[in-house]
Parts: C-alpha cells; sequence; structure tokens
C-alpha cells in the first residue's frame, strides 16, 4: 500500500499552483458529497461559489473551507449548534470536522442532529479518536457513530499525535491503526488520516511508521499558518512529503484560536488567505457563530492566491514575532494537548 516516491523540489510557485490540481478517478460515494473528480485541474470557482479542491488520492472533492468541531459545541443552545451547521452546510460547505472528546461530545451530538433530515448526505463527514489502543479506539468509534446518529464516518483520524512514542503505539499489534482498518474493511469508516500540532518530526515518524507496515494514510492534519513557516514548521517539514505522495492536506490552526492574531502584526484575512494559498484540501476553521461563519465565507468566496511578492511581504512581515512559538502555543505549551490533562482517553472510552 505503500506510495511510489518520487523526486520532489518543493517551491512556493509549485505548491501554490498544487493547491488546484486533482488527478484522480473518481470513487463512488453511497453517501456525502457526489461531486466527481476532475482528471486534471480542479476548475476555478464561478465568482460567489465556495471552491472545492480534491481531498488527495480519495477521488472526493470538499468545499476549501471546512467547519471546525470544537466551536460548534461551544456556547449557545443545541439549536444554535444545529443552526450553524446547516447554514454552513447551505452555503457550501461540506467538510465537517469533529471529535470524540469535543465539549464531553456535546459537538458530536450537535453535529448528529444538524445533520439529520436529508443534511448528512450533502457533507463529507470527519471525527477523531484519541485511542491508542486497538480495543479504546473500536469503543470510542462506536459512541461517535451513535452521537452523529450516523452508520458510516468518510474520515476517521487518530487524534493528537503529539508524543515521541505514538507511532509505535499506533502501529503495534492491537494498537489503534489494527482498529481502524477493521472498521474500515466492516464499512463503519472509509478513510484513515492522523491529526497533531505539537512537532513536524513527529508526524514525519508518523509517516515512516506507515510506510514501514506497508499502511498509508489518506489524510494528515496540521498547524498551517503564516507563524509556523518560521518555527518548527510543519509548512516547510511535513507539507512537501504529503504532496509528493498525494496525501490530502488539512489545514489547522490558520489563526491559532486567535493565538497568532495576537502577534499584532496580521489580519484574519491574511491569515485564512495564506492557508488557502497553500496545497491544502481543505482549511479547517472555528467558527462559533453565524457572523464569524459568513466572515470566513466571504474571504473563501472572493480567494485569490498570494502572488509571490505578497507571501515574501507577509512571512517578512511576521517573522520577528515567530521566533520563539509564544504565538504558537499549541506547539510550545499544553494549552491544547487535551489526552495531556486527560490521559485516560489514550486507553479507554471514558470521557
Amino acid at each position: 500500500m505503500t506510495s511510489t516516491r518520487r523526486d520532489f523540489v518543493f517551491q512556493v510557485g509549485t505548491v501554490i499552483a498544487a493547491a488546484t490540481v486533482g488527478c484522480q478517478k473518481k470513487e463512488t460515494m453511497p453517501s456525502g458529497p457526489t461531486n466527481p473528480a476532475p482528471e486534471s485541474k480542479s476548475p476555478p470557482a464561478t465568482a460567489g461559489e465556495l471552491p472545492q479542491r480534491q481531498l488527495g488520492k480519495t477521488g472526493v472533492r470538499v468545499s476549501a473551507l471546512g467547519l471546525g468541531g470544537f466551536h460548534m459545541g461551544q456556547g449557545g443552545s443545541d439549536e444554535d449548534g444545529v443552526r450553524l451547521v446547516r447554514t454552513a452546510v447551505d452555503e457550501g460547505i461540506t467538510f465537517i470536522d469533529n471529535c470524540w472528546d469535543y465539549n464531553n461530545g456535546n459537538s458530536e451530538t450537535r453535529a448528529g442532529k444538524a445533520l439529520a433530515d436529508g443534511y448528512r448526505d450533502r457533507v463529507y463527514l470527519m471525527t477523531k479518536l484519541d485511542g491508542r489502543t486497538k480495543a479504546s479506539a473500536l469503543a470510542q468509534l462506536e459512541q461517535s457513530l451513535k452521537r452523529m446518529n450516523t452508520d458510516r464516518i468518510d474520515l476517521v483520524q487518530i487524534h493528537e499525535v503529539i508524543y515521541p512514542n505514538d507511532p509505535d503505539r499506533c502501529f503495534a499489534a492491537g494498537g489503534c491503526v489494527e482498529a481502524l482498518v477493521e472498521a474500515q474493511k466492516a464499512g463503519k469508516l472509509r478513510h484513515i488520516g492522523f491529526t497533531g500540532h505539537k512537532d513536524p518530526d513527529i508526524h514525519l515518524a508518523m509517516l515512516a511508521a506507515a510506510k514501514k507496515h506497508g499502511f498509508r494514510f489518506d489524510a494528515v492534519q496540521m498547524p498551517l499558518n503564516v507563524l509556523d513557516a518560521h518555527y518548527r514548521s510543519f509548512e516547510k517539514k511535513v507539507l512537501p512529503e504529503l504532496v509528493k505522495d498525494d496525501i490530502a492536506v488539512l489545514g489547522m490552526k490558520s489563526c491559532g484560536a486567535g493565538d497568532v492574531l495576537k502577534s499584532g502584526v496580521v489580519t484574519p484575512e491574511e491569515c485564512i488567505r495564506y492557508a488557502l494559498s497553500l496545497p491544502t484540501s481543505v482549511v479547517i476553521s472555528g467558527m462559533e457563530n453565524l457572523e464569524l461563519l459568513r466572515k470566513n465565507l466571504k474571504i473563501a468566496r472572493e480567494f485569490k492566491p498570494l502572488s509571490e511578492t505578497e507571501r515574501t511581504e507577509l512571512l517578512a512581515r511576521t517573522e520577528p514575532k515567530s521566533r520563539t512559538g509564544e504565538f504558537e502555543p499549541f506547539k510550545t505549551t499544553q494549552k491544547y494537548d487535551g489526552t495531556a490533562r486527560n490521559p485516560h482517553w489514550l486507553e479507554e472510552a471514558r470521557l
């Protein structure tokens, strides 16, 4: 199952061009978005439409902007959460993010309510699991299926791959990869990926472990923002490997839950445009209310890739604020490390 390796030179122009290129054959999709995968190049979005991009080798196309799962479960009522999700889908967002542990399961519960009445068939649904053992991963998956009221999740990802021993644990006999492959064969999930926000070297180790075991991930999620380019950079280390092997790139933390904006040298629009200008399949954004949803939709609909001059200027402006990782605390602190605060999530299906 390993991908054929090719010589690869990572240049800005190539990276930006790759963001809209797809050359995969169409996969039959019993549910979820049914738009055909292009044979060569994804057509540009019509003015006012939300752009769509190829999801790696899956044969699926998804909206370039995805709805973050954590924020949909915060604040307001369940009705507010349902309204947020359904408005996002009605406005063209087809990629829905989530996680087994988000808001003690409330994010998945809200998604399940929102995706009733035919909405489930209009989206590509993703969630994440913390379990590193086969038993805990399978148990968490069953809970996610029940909460989201679906018999199949389109993409299930190993969450928070942030520890140096994660690759060995995940691929060990009786580990979570074994669980996900078994669930995939049973039809409970379609695609498999992993996420992490701590260190690009751990991502590289996870990809190396996959190749060692003859396994190929369909998607990888990681921080991609204008500050990341300068410090412990996923863009520089991991992104070229994913592009080379045609693994779907899921960008997150384009604004770092506001932490990147605290640098005072970049705007939300610049953050999202920067991430969209990379070869991301989707940029997942936390949008907890309709006002923020509509602002981000406007940015995505009006998106034009950064020119080389614009990119150079933006990187030069942000570099002084990037040197220590102060404004990327997901890399330098445990602020976003859910499994550090709840280590039992790695081995149990108990919130």
